[in-house]
């Protein structure tokens, strides 16, 4: 039994004609969500980076050099919006993580690229983070981690393509 085995009992002494049962899959998916936030911002730490940071330079570098997006594919990466964006590039652009640069297809518009600094920092993070996130899942069977990836991309699934 769990705290979201008590909630649920909870409820269903409190509000009996309720039917709480989908709070069983996700309460658990939104606390695990939170304690994932947690851990992860304990690994970024030690590069010094916040979540968001994270989640900005993540994007340049999984896009394979020259490591650089505009901002609206940045917005999309990122589930952000672009006024949130165009503060994130500000600063990320003061710490001398990324660089904004013309954009030589479209003279109006601009690119973010990761520099030398924010790629290593971002390598090293996401090297931690893995570590973490491996010894998480080695609680469950491999077998159990493929049907939960499975089970949950086909919950993602409707928001993602909105």
């Amino acid at each position: 039994m769990d705290e979201v085995d008590e909630i649920l009992a909870s409820w269903k002494q409190e509000l009996p004609q309720l039917d709480a049962s989908p709070l069983g899959s996700l309460s658990r998916i939104s606390r695990l969500a939170r304690h994932l936030d947690r851990a992860r911002s304990e690994a970024f730490e030690t590069q010094d980076l916040e979540l968001w940071e994270f989640d900005v330079l993540a994007a340049l570098r999984r896009h394979g050099s020259p490591y650089e997006l505009s901002p609206g594919e940045l917005v999309h990466e990122t589930l952000s919006t672009s006024g949130a964006m165009t503060n994130r590039v500000n600063r990320l652009v003061a710490r001398g993580l990324v660089v904004r640069e013309q954009n030589a297809q479209d003279r109006r518009g601009v690119l973010v690229r990761l520099t030398s600094e924010g790629r290593r920092r971002v390598q090293v993070a996401l090297s931690e983070l893995l570590d973490f996130e491996r010894e998480l899942l080695a609680t469950i069977s491999p077998a159990d981690r493929e049907q939960l990836a499975d089970l949950l991309r086909e919950l993602l699934a409707p928001f993602e393509r909105s």
